[in-house]
């Protein structure tokens, strides 16, 4: 079994030290009611008896049930606020000087009858004859002549001001100095309580049916839990965690923080470890992956605190479309599933949503890679959708077929999802602040048609480009076998030779058709010389035109600090020295491999410039080469410092062979067409 290496230094663990330390701040003071339960499963923990007293709330289908009983007319609901009286009579205060000081108690006595009795909001309110006033915690019917829109409520204190009498042109010294204009609502309108309150006062629709003491059993272990012990169940849930919430030790509540805080960092320090130990050795890669994680795990804790609909609502999903911009999907899934762990713990109906997104963020890894460009987006937000859907379906079928009528929460799962289309482009916000490359931004570089860099090198080395396009498609198929990152490969495939720009007829791939070979008058030392130059040309060029440095490092490993294997041979043949200072002129001042992908390109560039060499192109001499690149390969040491495992090399060779021998199979040999003499009709 391999042994994972844990990496070291600050910069790995400050961040982790970090990330623990504000998690720990954002998890909740108070304790939450420890105990999962399902109507028609057993109860399996010890016999529950209620700590305090508690009303018996009824149910959401109870309620409605009363509602349609009542009758189906409703009531507008408006709430009183002190703010608008206390704002108002501030600047009543502030601005009534001079002459009008004598009039401030009569304003004041009028804005006081007016705010009592309530000013409406611009609303149109034709055929209600009463409405609903929430003033302080409880509501009551008023008629609608007892309370004032804006214009009856400055008629009123206007009339007031004027009896008053004490001011000559009171009314317009109230005008000039804004008095009227200051007069605004007081009431504001509430559809959520407007549709929980039929025609009848609020009084007659209690929201409870009963009341259970302290003391009384609630449910025994192992007791079926009914529909009634569910409902019992949650009253006491709710009271309990509004009342009562934690009841031990503070200390021992924050410790219980700290301890799942470190543990959470800890399993995702361990992900990481296991899935690609390499992200620690890129910072920017390392804190966008806990930037993300953070930010996953805030969404959480943050909705978990607020009703069932926002959480259907939140796209968790994106914490995992953000990842995939940038990490392989071996990376994505499990620091998104971590992600969701705070959602499993502290939400009310925890399982069901982790269940939920789980299955949800699976989907979009998958799908994201069909459906991930331009419109195909919403295809993608729709399979989010229906997976969402199926899940909360099968919950809803565990609880009751009654329930699947909740089209509030199916509407705001369908929202959440397509908010993914509207959440995604952040991420190219985040690739500009972290300095990443995204998959889509691979995508764009390997665009022959609209690429300025890959247009100038088809003109001015179109055999080297030709020759890329060709490096391109053994790589990609070569990545695609052992699970590596194709859109990487394939950028780095395309830009790998952009240096041979610089003296295009000094390869053979651009010579072809003519006589030239301007090595024939050169020593092999100033051959070489001209060969390796087109790894530091192009890391210039690449730089230049702003080909990312994810890429750029594939021009600089594609051919590791090997020699030039044509020049160096010959050179040692006419009795070079290997020791000497000029040796050094024919090795590659670049750098080996350290990643599967780069590995992949060192590959498959040799054996594509090496196979046109081949003059019998046979199964069996095809073979041959392969053997001898990577075995030379092995032995030069060019990979021994990347994460390329034995087997994936075996599985790269085999690939490779198979693309070869496809782009060179043998072709039918077409018969010459025979001349044959009709005889022309007489």
């Amino acid at each position: 079994m391999d042994k994972i290496k844990l990496p070291s230094g600050y910069k790995v663990y400050l961040p982790l030290l970090v990330l623990t330390l504000v998690i720990f701040l954002m998890l909740p003071r108070t304790g939450k009611f420890n105990y999962d339960y399902q109507k028609g499963a057993p109860w399996m923990y010890e016999n529950l008896t209620a700590q305090i007293d508690f009303p018996l709330y009824k149910t959401d289908e109870q309620i409605q049930k009363e509602m349609e009983t009542l009758g189906t007319e409703r009531l507008p609901y408006f709430k009183m606020s002190d703010e608008t009286v206390t704002s108002v009579g501030a600047y009543i205060s502030s601005a009534v000087k001079g002459q009008l000081d004598t009039i401030r108690p009569v304003l004041v006595s009028a804005l006081e009858d007016v705010y009592a009795k309530g000013v409406l909001p611009n609303m149109d309110l034709s055929g209600e004859d009463q409405i609903l006033i929430q003033k302080g915690k409880s509501a009551k019917r008023y008629a609608l002549s007892e309370v004032y829109s804006v214009e009856q409520a400055r008629s009123f204190v206007r009339d007031a001001v004027n009896n008053d009498g004490k001011v000559d042109a009171a009314d317009s010294l109230c005008m000039a100095a804004g008095i009227y204009d200051m007069i605004v609502p007081n009431l504001s309108y509430d559809k959520d309580a407007t549709d929980m309150y039929t025609r009848r006062s609020v009084e007659e629709i209690s929201l409870t049916s009963g009341f259970v003491g302290g003391g009384t059993l609630i449910v025994s272990k192992g007791e079926i839990v009914t529909a009634e012990i569910q409902q019992m169940l949650d009253s006491y849930k709710k009271e309990y965690e509004t009342s009562v919430g934690y009841s031990g030790p503070i200390a021992l509540l924050w410790l219980g923080n700290a301890l799942f805080a470190i543990m959470l960092v800890t399993l995702l320090f361990l992900t990481i470890c296991y899935t690609n130990v390499r992200i620690f050795e890129n910072l920017s890669k390392y804190l966008y992956i806990l930037t993300i994680f953070i930010v996953m795990t805030a969404a959480c804790l943050a909705t978990c605190k607020l009703s069932v609909r926002l959480l259907y609502l939140v796209p968790f999903t994106l914490g995992a479309m953000y990842l995939l911009a940038f990490f392989r999907k071996r990376v994505v899934l499990p620091v998104y599933i971590l992600g969701l762990l705070p959602l499993l713990v502290f939400a009310h109906n925890g399982v069901e949503l982790f269940f939920m997104y789980m299955v949800a963020g699976v989907v979009a890894i998958y799908t994201f890679g069909y459906f991930g460009k331009g419109w195909r987006q919403f295809v993608n937000s729709f399979f989010v959708f229906l997976a969402l859907l199926s899940v909360w379906v099968v919950f809803r079928l565990l609880d009751g077929v009654g329930t699947l009528a909740d089209y509030r929460a199916v509407g705001s799962m369908f929202l959440g999802a397509f908010l993914l289309v509207a959440g995604y482009p952040m991420v190219y916000l985040f690739e500009k602040i972290f300095m990443l490359v995204s998959s889509t931004r691979l995508q764009e570089l390997c665009d022959t048609n609209g690429n300025a860099l890959l247009k100038e090198l088809s003109i001015k080395a179109p055999g080297t480009f030709q020759h890329s396009l060709q490096v391109m498609n053994m790589c990609d198929a070569a990545a695609s076998a052992i699970g590596a990152d194709v859109s990487l490969v394939r950028a780095g495939a395309m830009y790998h030779d952009v240096g041979k720009m610089s003296n295009p007829m000094c390869f053979v791939e651009n010579t072809a058709g003519t006589d030239v070979n301007i090595h024939s008058t050169l020593s092999p030392a100033q051959s070489a010389k001209m060969i390796t130059r087109h790894v530091t040309d192009g890391l210039e060029i690449a730089q230049k035109y702003g080909v990312p440095k994810l890429v750029r490092s594939f021009i600089e490993t594609h051919h590791g600090n090997a020699s030039t294997g044509y020049f160096y041979t010959k050179y040692l043949n006419e009795g070079g020295s290997p020791d000497s200072e000029e040796a050094k002129d024919f090795f590659y001042k670049g750098q080996r491999p350290s990643t599967k992908e780069q590995v992949i390109l060192m590959i498959c560039d040799s054996l594509e410039a090496a196979a046109r060499s081949l003059q019998d192109k046979t199964v069996e001499s095809i073979d041959a080469l392969v053997e001898k690149i990577i075995n030379g390969k092995i032995a030069d040491s060019q990979i021994t410092d990347s994460d390329i495992t034995m087997h994936e090399l075996y599985v790269v060779k085999d690939v490779c062979r198979n693309f070869l021998v496809q782009t060179y199979h043998p072709r039918v040999s077409y018969p010459e067409k025979k001349s044959r003499n009709f005889k022309k009709n007489s």
